[in-house]
C-alpha cells in the first residue's frame, strides 16, 4: 500500500495535539499553516487506487481542568452542579450521547467519571431535563426534553437555536446509534475546548433547484478563508454509491450561483453560498467525510473506493475512518478546491 509522502494542511485543525509542534491558534493565518506543511503529518494526499500508509503522531492530554487539583496536588471530585451543567451543554450540541460519551467531557481524561454522570442524569431526569428513549448496545442514550433545552437557553450557555430538536423521536425509532457515531466525531475533534462550537443536523438547501440536504455535524472554526467546517458521517448504513452522491452534492451547493445587481445596471452572479449562508468565508468551507459503523477491517478501502467516485470533484474534501481518527491518525485528501473549475462546470444564473 502507497501513497503519496508529501503532507497538506491548508489551515489550523481543531486539535493542536494532532500536529508536531507548537498548536495554533483559531484564526491563525492559513499561510503560515501552508509553510509549515512540509513538517506535519496530519493530512496525507490520496488518490484513487493508492491506500494510506499510517504515521503516528504525539499525543498530548486536551481534557478539561475537571476533576480540579487542589492546593496540595489531590484530585476533587467534579461538583453535582457543574456535572450536570457538562451534560446540558454537551446534549444542546450534540443531541444525544451515552453516559460513556458525556463523563468524557465531565471528568478528566484517562479518568472513568461515568458514576458522576449517571447519578447526574438521574437528577436531570427527576427535573424533567433529560430523558431516555432508546440504547446503544446495552447502554441508555440520553437527549434533552424540551423543558432542557429552555433551561439550556436560560442560561444563555449556547447562540440561540430554536428549530433545534431534542432527539427523542429519531432515538425512539431506532436512529440512535447514527447520532452516538457522530457524538463520537465530535469528542474525537477534542469538544472539551470548542463543544459550544458545533451544531448537528444543519439543514443546507436551494429552493430554486430542490437541493436539500442535512450535514451531520457543523463546526464553527474561523480562519482568514473560512469560518466553519462540515462533517459528512456514513455509519455502515449507505451504499457506497449513495455516499458518493452526497459528497457531489456539496459540490452542486457550492457550484449554484445567484444574479444580483440593482435595476438599470447589468449586475453579475456570485456563489450562493458565499452570498447567503457562510458571508464571511472567501472559500468553500471544508467536507470531512468519516466512514463508522463497521469493523474496521471493513472499513479500510472504503476511504480508497470513495476517492474514485468523486474523482475530479471541485471542493476540498477529506476522509479518514472513526477508529482511526480516535487513534488521532491523519486525513486523507481526496478533493481540492477549484473554484475556476467549479465556475466553469456550472452555468452561470440569467439575469433578469
Amino acid at each position: 500500500m502507497m501513497y503519496n509522502n508529501s503532507a497538506r494542511q491548508p489551515d489550523p485543525e481543531p486539535l493542536p495535539n494532532w500536529t508536531r509542534g507548537a498548536g495554533r491558534l483559531p484564526g491563525a493565518s492559513e499561510s503560515s499553516a501552508v509553510n509549515g506543511a512540509a513538517n506535519d503529518s496530519h493530512v496525507v494526499p490520496i488518490t484513487a487506487g493508492h491506500t494510506a500508509r499510517p504515521r503516528g503522531s504525539g499525543k498530548v492530554d486536551t481534557s478539561l481542568p475537571s476533576p480540579e487539583t487542589s492546593a496540595k496536588g489531590k484530585r476533587s471530585a467534579p461538583t453535582a452542579g457543574k456535572v450536570r451543567a457538562d451534560a446540558l451543554r454537551m446534549l444542546g450540541c450534540v443531541r444525544v450521547a451515552t453516559v460513556r460519551q458525556l463523563a468524557q467531557v465531565s471528568t478528566a481524561e484517562g479518568r472513568d467519571g461515568r458514576s458522576y454522570v449517571r447519578r447526574a442524569m438521574k437528577r436531570l431526569a427527576e427535573l424533567g431535563l433529560a430523558d431516555t428513549n432508546g440504547k446503544a448496545g446495552r447502554h441508555p442514550i440520553w437527549n434533552l426534553t424540551v423543558a432542557g433545552q429552555k433551561a439550556l437557553a436560560d442560561g444563555n450557555e449556547l447562540p440561540p437555536r430554536p428549530k433545534a430538536g431534542t432527539g427523542a423521536k429519531a432515538v425512539a425509532a431506532g436512529f440512535g446509534p447514527h447520532g452516538i457515531a457522530v457524538a463520537d466525531t465530535i469528542l474525537a475533534f477534542g469538544c472539551r475546548d470548542h463543544l459550544t462550537g458545533w451544531q448537528v443536523e444543519v439543514n443546507h438547501a436551494i429552493k430554486e433547484t430542490g437541493l436539500s440536504f442535512n450535514t451531520d455535524a457543523v463546526l464553527a472554526w474561523p480562519t482568514k478563508t473560512s469560518e466553519v467546517r462540515l462533517y459528512e458521517l456514513d455509519n455502515g448504513t449507505m451504499p457506497q454509491a449513495r455516499l458518493a452522491r452526497e459528497v457531489w452534492d456539496y459540490e452542486r451547493y457550492a457550484g449554484h450561483r445567484v444574479w444580483e445587481g440593482a435595476r438599470g445596471t447589468i449586475g453579475g452572479t456570485f456563489p450562493f453560498w458565499q452570498r447567503h449562508r457562510y458571508t464571511r468565508s472567501e472559500t468553500f468551507p471544508r467536507l470531512h467525510v468519516v466512514l463508522a459503523g463497521k469493523a474496521e477491517h471493513l472499513l479500510d478501502n472504503r476511504p480508497q473506493a470513495l476517492a474514485a467516485d468523486v474523482r475530479g470533484i471541485t471542493i476540498e474534501v477529506w476522509v479518514n475512518t472513526l477508529p482511526r481518527l480516535k487513534r488521532r491518525e491523519p486525513w486523507y485528501e481526496i478533493g481540492t478546491d477549484d473554484p475556476d473549475r467549479r465556475r466553469q462546470r456550472y452555468p452561470e444564473t440569467l439575469g433578469r
